[in-house]
């Protein structure tokens, strides 16, 4: 008898933990299905053939969990806007009269039909390539390289951002070694910009604000060996150079005229793409693995091409040398720009 009640009570506990984990089952499906109406009200029209942006989640990280944080978090993944808005949307600019008839198109498909021939090892380079006039875009590998010293972009971009959130201009100190960075690849001046902004935890933190889902800062001061995609870096550039830009008008300025004074021998690289006497800003990067002997070179930029002020990124490595890189890396942006904008590659 005192056992069939210890069983009945039992059975009651159970029925009851059945109940309770129903519910929480049903909460997740409701707060997911909300998730999802929301997203898709939200989330930005995309022009025909534009392809979607993926939902990607930080590692550990669940689409959902309990509390608003989280349903928030999920909706911003899915592609709704982020509150602030900080990630560059995908609008063109149409202000100008180039390009401003001409619908954006989605160009990765030319790209590797038109790469092809140029990367022999079938993982030696990637490229990515946005026109700021059309919206056109596209992208050709997928895979993760060193940054080398076009990660100086990103310490500027961080900087600049954490002066405009606290209401400040850069100090004469940090405006030095801005210059001696960008114009002049210093890289004490970088170490010390690197430790200025708080090292790769505060890189990481923004890049993450701007969209930025592979790239990850170098430990300790080995910036140069921050990870990234090509992908990532146009987001980058898209974040100071597009549409819709984090930074002030002055400080987007800023950027430009650092990027623009480059030291004559460090013009190489996306410039190639540029049309005859029109300028260029970029900032190029080199390692050679000492592992490998083999060199990383990477140039990231913005040129005109066409009457057109397009974003391109060639990342590369597993050069034999250092001048074999520069080359490659030319061809690539070329191509990348013409398919862009409708040409030949």
């Amino acid at each position: 008898m005192g056992r069939d009640k210890t069983d009945k009570s039992l059975h009651q506990k159970l029925n009851a933990a059945r109940i309770r984990r129903r519910a929480r089952r049903v909460s997740v499906l409701v707060s997911v299905a909300v998730l999802v109406c929301s997203a898709a009200v939200d989330a930005p029209s995309q022009p025909r053939g534009q392809q979607t942006r993926a939902m990607t989640l930080p590692p550990g990280v669940l689409p959902y969990g309990n509390g608003i944080p989280y349903l928030v978090r999920a909706r911003q993944w899915m592609g709704a806007p982020a509150e602030p808005s900080s990630v560059p949307g995908d609008e063109s600019d149409t202000s100008g009269e180039s390009g401003k008839d001409e619908q954006p198109r989605e160009v990765s498909l030319e790209l590797a039909h038109a790469l092809a021939s140029l990367d022999a090892d079938a993982d030696g380079f990637s490229v990515a390539v946005y026109d700021t006039a059309t919206g056109s875009h596209g992208l050709y590998g997928n895979s993760t390289y060193d940054t080398a010293s076009i990660v100086k972009v990103d310490i500027l971009t961080t900087l600049l951002l954490q002066a405009q959130e606290a209401g400040r201009n850069l100090t004469a100190r940090e405006r030095h070694y801005a210059a001696a960075m960008i114009e002049h690849s210093d890289n004490a001046a970088a170490t010390a910009l690197w430790d200025r902004i708080g090292g790769a935890r505060a890189l990481n933190a923004v890049n993450y604000r701007l969209g930025l889902r592979h790239t990850y800062g170098g430990a300790g001061h080995w910036w140069g060996l921050t990870q990234t995609t090509a992908a990532d870096q146009l987001t980058l550039l898209r974040s100071v150079f597009g549409p819709k830009p984090v930074l002030s008008t002055d400080r987007q300025e800023y950027m430009m005229q650092l990027m623009s004074h480059v030291e004559p021998d460090q013009a190489w690289g996306a410039s190639a793409a540029a049309d005859r006497d029109s300028g260029s800003a970029l900032k190029n990067g080199w390692l050679m693995r000492t592992d490998t002997g083999l060199w990383d070179v990477n140039s990231i930029g913005r040129v005109t091409y066409g009457g057109h002020a397009m974003l391109v990124v060639v990342l590369s490595h597993g050069n034999a040398t250092w001048n074999e890189g520069i080359t490659l890396i030319q061809r690539a942006a070329r191509v990348a720009v013409h398919a862009a904008v409708g040409g030949q590659g």
